[in-house]
């Protein structure tokens, strides 16, 4: 049995790895195996296709991610705080990335949403699902400094939480093209802006 728990976490850690690096639909379920160092059959065991393979990495992924997220936005700490701490961790892990592959990774679920939206319905919905989540963790907090009078008195929390997942992700796609994890630096001033605050030692 232990073997078999190792074979698919060596499956998914390395179709993760290999689809951060290439994307999604130029690799084949061999080419996944080879670098999985497991037979092809151990695959057929535990996923039934390619697709359902990659919305375990994307569940697997976002159970790691939410546990960040959720660590760092309910932190004992100003609200407006706990969200640059969240831009500096995705900064973090930008560069980690680029130190392991090469080049900056980007996030996985920007890259197979711009990669396949328009041809999995089962992996959109759940990457829609999976950006609503962070909408919600987001909101919560921009929801508390809007209560603390730290931003603009006509704030819509849900807008702002939005646009703010929205630039997350805008800044982490230019921040692969570029191979420039800095480019992430660029969201804290864009989330004051958005959010009217005018007091940076809130902060």
């Amino acid at each position: 049995m232990g073997r078999t728990s190792d074979a698919r976490d060596k499956i998914l850690s390395a179709a993760q790895t290999l689809i951060e690096q290439r994307g999604y639909t130029a690799l084949g379920v061999a080419e996944i195996c080879a670098a999985a160092g497991v037979p092809k059959g151990s695959f057929y065991h535990f996923f039934e296709s390619k697709q359902a393979l990659a919305l375990t990495v994307i569940d697997e992924h976002w159970t790691e991610q939410r546990r960040q997220w959720t660590g760092l936005l309910g932190a004992d700490r100003p609200p407006l705080q706990r969200l640059r701490d969240l831009f500096e961790a995705t900064e973090t892990v930008q560069r980690i990335g680029q130190q392991d592959n090469g080049t900056v990774v980007g996030c996985l679920f920007g890259n197979l949403a711009l990669e396949l939206s328009n041809q999995a319905d089962d992996v959109r919905r759940r990457l829609q699902e999976i950006f609503d989540e962070q909408i919600k963790l987001i909101e919560k907090v921009v929801a508390e400094a809007h209560e603390r009078g730290d931003t603009a008195s006509t704030l819509d929390t849900h807008a702002a939480a939005q646009s703010i997942v929205a630039q997350l992700e805008g800044q982490v796609l230019f921040a692969k093209l570029l191979n420039d994890p800095g480019q992430v630096e660029a969201m804290w001033r864009n989330c004051l802006a958005l959010l009217g605050v005018v007091d940076p030692d809130l902060t």
